[in-house]
Parts: C-alpha cells; structure tokens; sequence
C-alpha cells in the first residue's frame, strides 16, 4: 500500500496506517522532518524545487534524484505500506506515487496507471520532471510522460487529500 499526501498529514498517515518507509520531497529552503516509526534508512529525502521547467535560482529534479527514487522503490519489502509526500501532496509526491505504480507493476499501460492515479486523486498533478527522469531511468521511451500529459492538470486545491493506491 502506497499512502499519498502533503506535509502536514504525514505523521499522522504514517500512525494511521502504520507506515515503515517515507519518500519525502521539499524544497531546498526547508528541512526535511523526521517521524516517529520511521527508522533512518527506511527515510529517502529528496530536495528539489516543484517546478516544471528549468528555472533560474531554482533546484530542479535530477537523474540522480530519479535514480534514488526507483533503487528506493525496489528495495522497499512492501510489508508495512509506503507514504510518500511534498509539502502539498499534488505534484511532486502524486509523480513519484507514479513512479511507484510503473516500478511496482511493469507490465501494466502507464496511461491506465495514470488514470488510476487521478482517480485516487482529483486534484493530482505530477510533475512533469520527476516524471520526464524517471521515465528516462526505466526505459519507458516518454510513455510516463504522455500518460501524465494524458490526464492533464489535476483540480485545483491548496494541499491534496490523503489518498492510498495498491499495489
């Protein structure tokens, strides 16, 4: 199980449903927390800026950043369930919950899963970046990208509702 969601619902996801690994992503300007249950190892932190296009002053997502986000999602033992977030829980954490779904279910469309993922959650809208490397990373020839251009920009909300997808 993958929980889904912004900052401020974190730790209370990760009690809720007694989450043993976080994907956490921020901006460079803010620290990332640390959550009760979660032990170090089982905390990826990934800081870049949620931005859509290289901006200037700005930390956009690397290859490297796509790199560490699938090793983390392979090596996931996907006993406890997953909770991966931003500081809102619409663009960078519902990409990576992305990433996940194609990681974790190769043979599956990436437009179905994207699909899957806007119903779980209107107002997803994964970064096209994160989306753009990690597409690069698995081989997926720019499916990952057109399946998100496919369900377009999510509803607008100030923070994403806490949402779970299985796996």
């Amino acid at each position: 199980m993958i929980i889904c969601c912004g900052l401020s619902a974190a730790q209370e996801q990760i009690t809720l449903y007694s989450a043993k690994s976080v994907i956490g992503i921020l901006s460079p300007d803010m620290q990332h927390p640390t959550y009760t249950g979660i032990e170090k190892p089982n905390h990826l932190r990934l800081t870049f800026n949620d931005i859509n296009d290289e901006t200037h002053g700005l930390v956009a997502p690397q290859a490297a950043d796509a790199v560490r986000l699938v090793k983390f999602i392979r090596a996931w033992d996907q006993k406890a369930p997953l909770l991966i977030h931003c500081w809102a829980g619409i663009s960078r954490s519902t990409a990576s919950a992305f990433t996940a779904l194609c990681v974790l279910r190769p043979e599956a469309s990436e437009i179905d899963l994207a699909w899957e993922l806007r119903e779980a959650s209107p107002s997803a809208t994964p970064n096209r970046m994160i989306t753009y490397e990690v597409d690069k990373v698995l081989g997926r020839e720019g499916r990952m990208l057109k399946a998100v251009e496919a369900i377009g920009r999510g509803a607008n909300a100030f923070e994403g509702k806490p949402f779970v997808l299985r796996v």
